[in-house]
């Protein structure tokens, strides 16, 4: 619940004020963070340069006359230093070679949890829900004005505890979500991998804002029996970026103990933090953020690969939270009434759009070709040393990959990565079209994406997919996937009953119709 990055601009006009857009790309790249991408890049060159050494090497051994090999075998024969120097060349590049080659990671398949019908929330019983709540009128109409804006539909989940009244928000209820939601969505992975519990090595969970003892990772291992050696991680309080980093602690892992599978599981959990005050700043939250989670498995098993839907290629993390601005635009705290809840403020937009443009000036060097590459560095050479008045060239990173998930944190915020980054419409259909059927899930939300890209059937082998997000701290973090197949959608797919029905049409984002008071 704490942090997308579109979450605050919800709330603005059509006419966004500028303090809540993202800056524009165009007015200033910071270099560093252009070396940062190269010296990522760089520290695998090796690796990529031995492969094709080695090629050349026994192709040219192939092409040589045999007396030419038989002589060169006479000369090693009666040259000690050449033999000894020549095997300790051969030693030490195979031994370079195995020690900083990574070990690929592949994404198996997924699954995403969806909720039962009887969670839906339309408008008016949420309104209605609101007033019994004992909410200001100004606090209700700045709720209903959310919604009108906010992109979501009739049909997104709230968690049980939210339906009763007057709500229950106890600790019972709160592990019976993350428990529903959860096990929901690992019930679905498992039977749809055929993987044995037993058989996962490593577990990542990620939620935010709710961490009870024992952690929401020990109820997964005692819920599915795991073995008493996993290594298992919680992460919380990390926003909804969180789901990136969780998969990114899992390839680390999957990089040190060999054949096996890790399986991460993101998701938020609204019961306990559901906020009941009467701040704007803290009421976004409650009109925005909905039930969901996703559960991922990923292996280092070289049999995996036939099977698996995807390959992990990049994972570029960045955290702005040395800044006091940036560390305080999502905050968690109390009223003045002593009601607890996350705090949007309104810098948000333009600290996301700080952090945005620091991963994807890191990220360009792995992804994009050499001639987006040639383009950029020619204007940004001519603007430094010429002091050239150019604009920067911005990559096309339409380039570089075929679909996009952008966190659905809200609707202003895939707006403005769609003017900045000169996406097409089509590029953010699955960006909108979650945030329209499911709401803002957190760190669940690119998955959601993604599985609605395979339910319309466009994953195609050798396709590339962008997961970025943002959260709390601040982090915008993203993930680089490719395809290694042509991708059908998994069994149980939240998209399952209702993908025929969409893409629906918006009229800028907006609803047609507005949700009573």
């Amino acid at each position: 619940m704490n942090g997308g990055g579109g979450d605050a601009a919800a709330a603005s006009a059509a006419a966004t004020p500028p303090h809540r857009r993202l800056p524009d790309f165009l007015q200033s790249v910071n270099l560093k963070y252009v070396k940062l991408g190269y010296h990522y890049l760089i520290t695998h060159l090796l690796t990529l340069t031995l492969l094709p050494l080695m090629a050349v090497i026994l192709l040219e051994a192939g092409r040589t006359d045999p007396d030419d090999l038989r002589q060169l075998w006479i000369h090693l024969q009666y040259n000690l230093v050449s033999v000894l120097v020549l095997s300790a060349v051969l030693v030490f590049g195979a031994t370079v070679y195995v020690l900083t080659r990574p070990r690929p990671v592949y994404l198996v398949d997924f699954a995403c949890y969806k909720p039962p019908d009887h969670l839906k929330v339309p408008f008016e019983e949420f309104m209605r829900h609101s007033r019994l709540c004992g909410f200001s009128d100004d606090a209700l109409e700045f709720q209903r004005k959310i919604l009108e804006r906010s992109g979501l539909s009739e049909e997104t989940y709230v968690p049980e505890a939210m339906h009763c009244l007057p709500p229950q928000p106890t600790m019972g209820n709160a592990r019976a979500e993350a428990e529903t939601v959860m096990f929901g969505a690992l019930d679905n992975l498992f039977r749809s991998t055929g993987v044995k519990p037993k058989d996962v090595g490593v577990l990542v969970v990620n939620c935010s804002l709710f961490n009870p003892t024992p952690s929401l990772s020990a109820m997964i291992v005692n819920r599915y029996k795991l073995r008493g050696n996993i290594r298992s991680f919680n992460l919380g309080g990390m926003g909804c970026s969180a789901g990136v980093i969780a998969v990114d602690l899992a390839r680390d892992m999957l990089q040190v103990h060999g054949n096996t599978y890790a399986v991460v599981v993101s998701t938020e959990n609204i019961t306990q933090n559901w906020y009941f005050g009467n701040r704007k700043s803290m009421l976004i939250p409650n009109c925005l953020f909905r039930v969901g989670g996703a559960a991922v498995l990923l292996s280092n098993r070289g049999a995996d690969r036939r099977r698996a839907k995807y390959a992990l290629r990049h994972v570029v993390r960045t955290h702005k939270g040395a800044d006091d601005k940036a560390f305080n635009c999502v905050y968690q705290e109390q009223d003045g009434e002593g009601k607890t809840g996350v705090s949007l403020s309104k810098d948000l937009m333009a600290i996301a759009g700080g952090a945005l443009k620091t991963n994807i000036t890191t990220l360009g060097p792995l992804v994009l070709p050499v001639s987006e590459q040639l383009l950029f560095f020619a204007t940004l050479v001519a603007k430094k040393l010429f002091n050239a008045k150019i604009k920067p060239y911005i990559p096309d990173f339409k380039l570089a990959f075929e679909h996009f998930c952008i966190h659905a944190g809200g609707r202003a915020v895939i707006d403005e990565l769609e003017k900045n980054l000169q996406l097409q419409p089509a590029h953010v259909e699955a960006s909108r079209m979650t945030l329209h059927r499911f709401g803002n899930t957190s760190s669940s939300s690119i998955w959601y994406e993604l599985a609605y890209m395979e339910a319309k059937g466009r994953v195609r082998r050798g396709h590339r997919i962008w997961q970025i997000a943002f959260g709390s701290g601040f982090k915008c973090n993203s993930a680089v996937w490719h395809a290694l197949r042509n991708v059908k959608p998994s069994p149980d797919s939240p998209w399952e009953d209702c993908i025929d029905r969409y893409p629906v049409e918006l009229i800028d984002g907006f609803l047609t119709h507005k949700p009573q008071q």
